[in-house]
């Protein structure tokens, strides 16, 4: 009778358990970030990301398990490390010159850059549990025991992890610092653990050099493969380009999108035509200071407008990343003062800490990547928007959809509940579903000053179109109303 391979200390295997899972999540919470500046963040990115993710670790808990079977599990721990440590260091060259080939939002590239960014690691890594498993099943009538021990430990392991990444690493340092890191620590522990068990690496020794080679080559080009952020904040891979065409214009970039322009001599500059409607639609304001409240601020640009268009106005923007406003003070010459104060967090809850009939204008140009957050666009949002304007005030909000509009529809219903009066911004190709474009919707609990709107859209560069009354009621249709129990916003953009 062959004799089982000796088990080993409870406490490493618990290590092990602990430290591969942990291992695993921690990639896949990065992969999020290395992906976004290629193909965005979106439910889509998301889903792609985590599938992927599972897909791995259940392919290697598979093929772990078949190895334990099959050969000593002693033998292959350390080797297993090893690997782990080599695949993620190439992740970083592989998503970041693959990325530049899969740039763009289509389902097949998005799914073969979250394959780059974690399936190879995340599949080694996964090997690893099942073997310490088998080692630790000396006794198959403690196999309940051991297997929900160690099982537990390995979640308790991937929860922690989770937690720390999202709420320390990421916030401490880049993602290319946080990867590579992890490859170190894993090469360390796999070269350790070997020497403890005193179990020769499998292989030639010219196998060993070549995989030592690929591991240090994958590192030395993650660390300096071109990274397409000038700053990785908590929520974003951000730069600034400036525009060749216009001295002093500077173009923010969130992830791949162009977010936001600037023009750092002359804030009354208004580079994009969506911003042009809203800039539009705050001149025909009632003269003189107004007190306004910005959902999202980006660059700031609309902000800058109405503090150089109407002195001695009161604005507040609710911003979530507070790394972004960093950037616009130091690359894009944001001032903020008394007049102009940013509050950084959620806007939602944001929103529900301003008091009442506090506002004379609201502006909603909320983000990630090209989907306006769900929470922000759904009937209770509206309603919560209704409630800190005063009459006679007016909300403005950003949308982006394509053909066949079907979100900016259901937008424009959700909106229609919370407000009496109701009007859409765009151009006249994108109401008819030719392509994708920005919308801006407007309401007011007042009527809105629809021709004036209509006489100030006349001197934008491009053409536009304003509908209200029996018009909108014809584009809208009868689309969904937007809630916060229901508010399926990736999908509707999907089409």
């Amino acid at each position: 009778m062959e004799t089982p391979p000796r088990a080993l200390p409870s406490a490493l295997a618990s290590a092990l358990a602990f430290g591969s899972s942990g291992a695993v999540l921690v990639l896949e919470i990065v992969a999020l970030r290395l992906v976004g500046p290629y193909v965005g963040v979106t439910l889509q990115v998301s889903s792609s990301v985590i599938g992927v993710a599972l897909a791995a670790i259940a392919y290697g808990a598979w093929l772990g398990g078949r190895l334990a079977d099959r050969f000593d599990p002693r033998a292959l721990l350390a080797p297993a490390l090893i690997l782990g440590a080599i695949g993620t260091a190439l992740t970083l060259p592989l998503v970041r010159w693959g990325g530049e080939l899969l740039r763009g939002g289509a389902a097949p590239a998005v799914l073969m850059l979250a394959a780059l960014a974690i399936f190879l690691p995340a599949f080694v890594l996964s090997t690893i549990a099942p073997m310490v498993v088998k080692l630790q099943l000396g006794d198959l009538r403690r196999a309940g025991s051991v297997v929900g021990r160690l099982s537990s430990i390995g979640t308790l392991g991937a929860i922690t992890a989770t937690l720390v990444t999202g709420f320390v690493f990421v916030a401490a340092m880049p993602s290319s610092a946080i990867v590579l890191s992890l490859a170190v620590l894993l090469a360390v522990s796999g070269l350790v653990l070997g020497w403890w068990l005193r179990r020769d690496m499998p292989g030639s020794p010219r196998m060993r050099a070549a995989l030592a080679a690929v591991g240090l080559v994958g590192a030395g080009l993650g660390a300096t493969s071109p990274t397409p952020c000038d700053l990785e904040t908590a929520y974003h891979c951000a730069r600034v380009d400036e525009d060749p065409a216009r001295d002093g214009g500077r173009t923010l970039i969130l992830n791949s999108a162009r977010h936001s322009y600037v023009d750092l001599n002359d804030p009354r500059h208004l580079e994009f035509e969506y911003v042009q409607w809203i800039g539009a639609v705050l001149d025909d304001l009632r003269p003189g200071p107004v007190d306004a409240l910005h959902i999202g601020g980006g660059g700031f640009t609309v902000p800058n407008y109405l503090r150089t268009t109407r002195p001695g106005s009161d604005q507040l923007v609710l911003e979530l990343d507070g790394g972004l406003v960093d950037l616009d003070e130091q690359k894009l010459g944001l001032v903020t003062g008394p007049d102009l104060r940013v509050r950084v967090g959620d806007a939602r809850v944001g929103l529900a800490a301003q008091a009442t009939s506090s506002y004379d204008v609201v502006v909603g140009d909320a983000f990630g990547h090209l989907v306006v957050p769900w929470h922000l666009a759904t009937r209770e949002m509206a309603a919560d928007v209704a409630r800190v304007l005063r009459d006679g005030g007016i909300y403005a909000q950003n949308v982006i959809d394509y053909p066949p509009n079907r979100f900016i529809r259901a937008e424009v219903a959700t909106v229609a509940a919370a407000f009496p009066h109701i009007a859409l911004i765009a151009p006249p190709e994108a109401i008819a579903g030719g392509h994708g474009s920005n919308f801006v919707i407007l309401a007011s609990k007042s009527p809105l000053p629809v021709e004036t709107v209509r006489t100030g859209l006349s001197g934008v560069k491009q053409p536009v179109t304003l509908l209200a009354g029996t018009e909108l009621e014809d584009f809208v249709a009868d689309a969904r109303i937007l809630t916060d129990d229901y508010a399926p916003v990736d999908q509707l953009l999907a089409g």
